[in-house]
C-alpha cells in the first residue's frame, strides 16, 4: 500500500546533564510538527565521552507520555535482553494508556556489550540474542492480549534490523514497521527477502510499515536526495538522530518541510 511520509526524529537520551534539556527537546519537536519522537534503549553513551550523562529509557516514555499530546513515540528500539518479555508488554501497555494510544513498541535484539557486562546480563553471540528475541515476540502479544485493561489500540511492534535468516522472518510474522540502516541498493535486496517471508506466511508485504534512518551531516541536498531515493522504493517513515546537549533540530525541520513538499 502507498503511505504517506512520516518524520521521526531519535532524541538520543547521551550527553544532556539534565533531563530538563530533553523535556525542551520533546516539547521542541512535536511544536515543529514531527510524527514520531524516539529515544533508545542503552545505560551509556554510544558516541562522545563512554562515561557521559546519561538516562534510561521507559521511565522516559513514561513522561513523554505525559507531556505529548500529538506525536506517537517509542524506543528505536527496545532491547529484549534487559527485560523480562511479559513485563515489556505490560510497560508498553500502561505506557499506550497513559498516552491515550500513541506508543509504537520498537524492539530489537541488542548489541552493545558494554550494557550487557556492565547490568549484569548476558551478552551471548549474535545469534543467541536473536534466538531469545524470536523466543520474546509471542510471548509479549500473548501478554497484549491477556492484560486488564488491554492495550487503547492495536500497539504497533516495530522491529530493527535486517538479518536475512533470523530478523527479517521475525519481522515478516510479526512487525508493523520494519526499520532498517540501508542504502538504497541495500534496502531494496532486503524488501525483496522480505516480501519472500511474507508470501511464506500469506502475509501481505505492503501492510508492513517501512522506515529507515536519514544521516544529516549538514548537506540538504545529500539529505533530501537519499530521502527522495529510499521514498520511491516504499519506505515511509524517515528517522534522523540528534543528541544532547543542543538536540539541535535543524534536520528534523528539512525533512518536516520535505514530508509537507510531498503530501
Amino acid at each position: 500500500m502507498s503511505r504517506s511520509p512520516r518524520i521521526g526524529v531519535q532524541l538520543q537520551p547521551q550527553h544532556a546533564p539534565d533531563y530538563g534539556l530533553i523535556r525542551d527537546a520533546v516539547l521542541r519537536a512535536e511544536d515543529l510538527g514531527v510524527d514520531v519522537i524516539f529515544n533508545w534503549d542503552h545505560f551509556y553513551p554510544l558516541y562522545g565521552d563512554p562515561d557521559g550523562a546519561h538516562f534510561e529509557c521507559w521511565t522516559m516514555l513514561g513522561a513523554w507520555a505525559e507531556e505529548t499530546e500529538r506525536v506517537e513515540f517509542g524506543a528505536l528500539v527496545t532491547c529484549n535482553s534487559y527485560r523480562n518479555p511479559d513485563l515489556l508488554a505490560d510497560m508498553a501497555r500502561t505506557v499506550d494508556h497513559i498516552s491515550g494510544g500513541r506508543l509504537i513498541l520498537g524492539i530489537g535484539s541488542g548489541w552493545f556489550e558494554r550494557d550487557y557486562t556492565e547490568y549484569g546480563y548476558d551478552f551471548g553471540t549474535k545469534g543467541s540474542r536473536l534466538d531469545a528475541l524470536a523466543e520474546s515476540l509471542p510471548r509479549i502479544t500473548d501478554r497484549l492480549g491477556k492484560l486488564n485493561p488491554p492495550p487503547v489500540r492495536d500497539i504497533p511492534v516495530m522491529i530493527g534490523g535486517g538479518g536475512p535468516r533470523k530478523t527479517l522472518p521475525l519481522v515478516a510474522r510479526y512487525a508493523d514497521i520494519w526499520h532498517s540502516f540501508v542504502n538504497v541498493e541495500t534496502y531494496r535486496e532486503k524488501s525483496a527477502l522480505l516480501a519472500g517471508y511474507c508470501a511464506d506466511l500469506g502475509r501481505d508485504p505492503g501492510d508492513i510499515e517501512r522506515s529507515a534512518e536519514i544521516r544529516y551531516r549538514g548537506d540538504a541536498g545529500a539529505t533530501l536526495s537519499f530521502a527522495d531515493a529510499i521514498s520511491a522504493e516504499g519506505v515511509s517513515l524517515f528517522t534522523v538522530a540528534t543528541g544532547g546537549p543542543d538536540y539541535d533540530l535543524t534536520a528534523a525541520k528539512l525533512l518536516c518541510d520535505w514530508r509537507d513538499r510531498n503530501r
